[in-house]
């Protein structure tokens, strides 16, 4: 029997970082608020404490702060025509569940994106013409733009207490910055990170080489740090446990430490955790939802939590899932290209070489999630002749330390002995004194790249799992190989003892080997319900009370990491709901 609750205001389907800065922003307005989180509860006291949280078997191995497949999970094919089949271990992404959401274990690095994206359609027909980009390629302007979310990443930089160098102060070139990136109004809140020797040798050989290398932009906290709202961040230690792990430190600027912490001390708020949300309600002209029905994971107790406001603030995949099952908006159709639902589903793409010296030590041990020096020469340098290549979008890349944890991090040269002596030699040989140089690399919209739901599997409630459907197409192994090749020049001319070179990604796609966290589209922005599902305040284009957060929104996977737009856009949707829709509820934008 499924229990039905008192009326809210806002109910939030998701408690990670867009869903804690709309509690945060929403209840300091003066409206109720209900956040449904379907992971238990996280907090740095009782999760992330020394010794504990430097388990590496547990935590990076196990993947114990990411979903459990066993429970829910999609079902996986390169194209229309293989059968998908369940993805039974996480591998090639590590979704987050828990409060904080994926928010807690990731590694900080945080990216404005620009017009390059915003705009991408129109700016590359209008450098390159309409037919350099390819028929297949269902790539759209995002209906915003840089300077309309531009005061937003500074306010979600300030609440996550970014790390790094202005290259582009109001228009001014800055030394030591991203001469690539959009003008910035201020400068990062606090410093860069200390430069790690790996990153120092990469400065100076991509230096002389003509690239412009910089300081990644990280929320892991230079120093310690007060942000706006008072939320207290502890200088980075450098530990070498950040990405998969929560941070001991509170000093990677995650949701459960800023946000959330303030959401829950206003009286409008109200968290359950361990509440599973499967399926938003409708009313009967289904051009409204009511709010949503969930299911306590721990007692299995069903209820109805009605709401004047439903906000999908989930994981992106999981966003998409509850959109399909709940028949909101048309689901995309590859062959006819009609509806929006699960359409252009993006990913990402790199290349990595590894490095070896004799004589030269790195300290891989002292490293932390954003270490990295980076160059934007191949990315958001719209200088940058893509016509020679045959591409469309681009990479950044870099060099630095992140961690060199005990069971993973065992660097060794092609032609070492798979076990034994020599294996245990090489190990302890190059442990020191091994570096990386590698490529982040965007993935463009493709028609036969889509979620759907599976029409065979189920997961633990009875519901069909989400399908991916997903390949790199041309347009990457393009990319991939010219960026392939810039790594290893730079590699070659820092003179390793030896070099694993780095060589595109060939082939179809696999989900097995772990590659991003970086999963994108499926209710992608745009500026007619015919192109998307959202506008560009995050509104269904069906449900004028509907508003979708988070990286689904994105048409395109950029070279940047997702979270510097997910929190611009989650605090400007705030802000027009509490100055503009929450004041005179309907559409936002006329259809």
């Amino acid at each position: 029997m499924v229990t039905k609750l008192k009326e809210v205001d806002i109910v939030l389907v998701g408690l990670g970082w867009t869903g804690g800065i709309l509690a945060k922003e929403l209840t300091a307005a003066g409206h109720k608020v209900v956040a449904l989180e379907r992971g238990g509860m996280r907090s740095t006291e009782n999760d992330f404490a020394v010794p504990r949280i430097r388990d590496d078997l547990r935590y990076a191995s196990r993947s114990d702060l990411m979903q459990n497949p066993a429970k829910d999970t999609l079902t996986i094919r390169n194209n229309p025509a293989q059968l998908a089949l369940p993805m039974r271990r996480l591998g090639s992404f590590l979704p987050g569940e828990g409060v904080g959401g994926a928010g807690v274990h990731w590694n900080g690095v945080t990216w404005r994106w620009n017009d390059n994206e915003f705009k991408i359609r129109s700016l590359y027909e209008e450098k390159y013409g309409k037919k350099y980009i390819p028929e297949d390629m269902t790539i759209q302007d995002w209906g915003i733009t840089y300077a309309e979310l531009e005061p937003y990443y500074d306010k979600f930089e300030r609440t996550a207490g970014v790390s790094g160098k202005a290259g582009n102060l109001r228009g001014e070139i800055q030394k030591g910055g991203n001469p690539f990136e959009a003008p910035r109004a201020a400068e990062y809140p606090l410093p860069p990170l200390e430069t790690s020797y790996a990153a120092e040798l990469f400065n100076t050989t991509a230096s002389s080489m003509g690239h412009n290398p910089f300081p990644c932009p990280t929320a892991n906290a230079s120093r310690a740090y007060t942000n706006p709202d008072g939320s207290k961040l502890g200088a980075c230690q450098y530990c070498g446990f950040c990405e998969r792990f929560g941070c001991e430190a509170n000093a990677k600027g995650s949701p459960h430490i800023t946000v959330i912490p303030i959401a829950m001390k206003n009286s409008n708020f109200e968290l359950r955790t361990h509440s599973w949300v499967t399926k938003v309600l409708k009313d009967s002209t289904g051009k409204r939802v009511t709010g949503v029905t969930y299911t306590n994971v721990l007692n299995g107790q069903e209820y109805e939590q009605p709401a004047g406001m439903v906000v999908l603030s989930a994981y992106a995949i999981n966003n998409v899932h509850i959109m399909l099952l709940s028949q909101i908006g048309k689901p995309y159709d590859p062959v006819a290209q009609t509806g929006v639902i699960g359409k252009n589903y993006c990913y990402q793409t790199g290349a990595s070489a590894t490095l070896f010296f004799e004589g030269k030590y790195f300290n891989p041990f002292m490293g932390t999630g954003g270490l990295n020096a980076r160059t934007d020469d191949f990315h958001s340098n719209w200088g940058f002749d893509r016509s020679k290549f045959g591409y469309i979008g681009g990479a950044t890349l870099g060099a630095g330390m992140t961690n060199g944890r005990p069971i993973a991090y065992r660097p060794m040269p092609a032609g070492t002995p798979r076990w034994g002596k020599a294996w245990k030699d090489a190990a302890a040989k190059w442990y020191n004194s091994a570096m990386n140089v590698n490529a982040s690399g965007s993935v463009m919209a493709n028609r036969y790249n889509y979620y759907d739901l599976d029409p065979t599997y189920r997961n633990a409630f009875g519901q069909p799992l989400m399908r991916m459907t997903f390949d790199y197409k041309e347009n990457e192994h393009k990319m991939g190989r010219h960026i392939a090749g810039v790594i290893n020049e730079i590699s070659k001319a820092m003179n390793p003892t030896h070099l694993s070179p780095a060589s595109a990604r060939s082939g179809s796609w696999s989900v097995v080997p772990y590659q991003s966290t970086h999963n994108t589209g499926g209710t992608i922005m745009g500026t007619t319900p015919a192109n998307s599902a959202v506008n560009k305040y995050c509104q269904s284009w069906d449900c004028h009370n509907l508003f979708v957060m988070g990286a689904s929104l994105f048409p395109h996977n950029a070279a940047y990491n997702p979270t510097g737009p997910v929190g611009a856009l989650a605090y400007r949707a705030a802000d027009t709901l509490k100055n503009v829709y929450l004041k005179n509820p309907g559409p936002l934008v006329s259809a």
